[in-house]
């Protein structure tokens, strides 16, 4: 069977679910290892991902879940400014409990959608 075959993924085929893998994988790094770096390689593999496809929507939740975490990671730090600045011991409490709690969500599901991705599925098979 050749790559670009489709295989037993959901009608997906091996390159698009490799793809999809790729993808995945760069929203992990994303919010771990290589901020920035990996949300622009998976800017730019989005734009080059055709439209329902399993490659695409892999792209879109990574870049959608790392603005979301950027977000939040965004009003923490307005939070810890706005209340207190760097030298209140509150910062501290603001920054442990934001990276124990709310980024670890987000690494969690960075880390489900990667198995989705290996699998050739999606978050949820309604979508």
């Amino acid at each position: 069977m050749q790559a670009s075959e489709v295989s037993s993924n959901n009608g997906f085929t091996d390159t698009q679910v490799k793809h999809a893998s790729n993808y995945a994988l760069a929203s992990f790094l994303n919010l771990t290892f290589l901020p920035g770096l990996a949300f622009i390689y998976l800017l730019i593999n989005f734009s080059k991902s055709e439209k329902n496809t399993i490659d695409h929507y892999h792209a879109l939740l990574g870049i959608k879940l790392n603005l979301i975490a950027g977000v939040s990671l965004f009003v923490v730090s307005a939070l810890m400014i706005l209340l207190g600045g760097f030298e209140s011991p509150l910062t501290w409490v603001y920054v442990i409990t934001y990276f124990t709690f709310v980024h670890t969500v987000f690494i969690l599901v960075a880390v489900w959608a990667i198995v989705r991705a290996w699998s050739g599925q999606k978050l949820r098979d309604d979508d």
